[in-house]
């Protein structure tokens, strides 16, 4: 994705791309591909090995068009092993040029036993190169790839949502399978839910429990359907104190963050 080479390849991110949607396309919601890759994936494909931490992550956004019309997206970014060996051997052959590209910047050592300290290693054996970068051996790990599911709505329903896609990927990764095909309840979700009345909540059926959503009546504010508690574990007590007060005083505010 063009980022510094000197950054070892598991460490790099790649160019990612839509694989597929249904359905293909919606005539009042266009689907937009490479808005939607970008923001699904903003940091890029990445791949990690079973020495690190492959927790799914979840993010949510929005997509605000020309004429002002807002579409939401809530993603769930999960990694899953890597089958293709074509793959796993380009990946061995980056750390190889990467070891001997750093090899060739760091230069020959000036002195054996300089060289014997600053390693640690005393036995005439310098610590593997795979292994001092922390990076990949293809006779030895395992590689996953980031991979992400992403459901598209005209309203902001995000916990719904969340645990939508939640139950779908648990359904993918069970040993055991669900009890309908995962076709049926993504049909379901997109045809036969109904949009909840203004003022009301609906509750519906998801692969592996009931899931509600809830929509404010016109006289209501919007819904702010994201936890609080999370604001306050990013920013800090005197921070969203901060940011509250510059809001009421009509201060102009930006948020800074990777």
């Amino acid at each position: 994705a063009g980022e510094n080479f000197e950054q070892t390849p598991l460490r790099r991110t790649f160019k990612s791309k839509v694989l597929a949607r249904y359905p293909e396309n919606v005539e009042w919601n266009p689907f937009d591909q490479d808005a939607v890759g970008m923001l699904c994936m903003p940091k890029g494909l990445a791949f990690k090995t079973q020495a690190d931490s492959r927790e799914p992550q979840f993010h949510s956004f929005i997509i605000t068009r020309e004429d002002g019309s807002r579409t939401f997206g809530f993603s769930l970014t999960f990694f899953e092993e890597v089958t293709s060996k074509q793959i796993c051997s380009a990946m061995q052959t980056l750390y190889h040029m990467h070891n001997a590209e750093y090899d060739i910047l760091r230069g020959p050592p000036s002195n054996d036993k300089e060289s014997c300290s600053s390693t640690g290693d005393c036995n005439g054996t310098s610590v593997s190169k795979l292994q001092r970068f922390n990076s990949y051996d293809i006779s030895r790990d395992t590689l996953y790839v980031s991979k992400c599911i992403c459901l598209i709505t005209p309203m902001s329903f995000m916990k719904a949502c969340k645990k939508v896609l939640e139950q779908l990927h648990q359904a993918v990764t069970s040993p055991q399978p669900p009890p309908l095909p995962l076709e049926s309840y993504i049909y379901n979700i997109l045809y036969e839910v109904p949009l909840p009345p203004a003022g009301r909540s609906l509750k519906f059926s998801g692969v592996y429990g009931p899931i509600i959503c809830q929509r404010p009546s016109t006289s209501e504010l919007p819904l702010f359907d994201f936890p609080v508690k999370e604001v306050f574990e990013l920013l800090g007590v005197e921070n969203v104190v901060q940011l509250f007060t510059c809001a009421l005083l009509e201060f102009q505010i930006l948020l800074y963050s990777q």
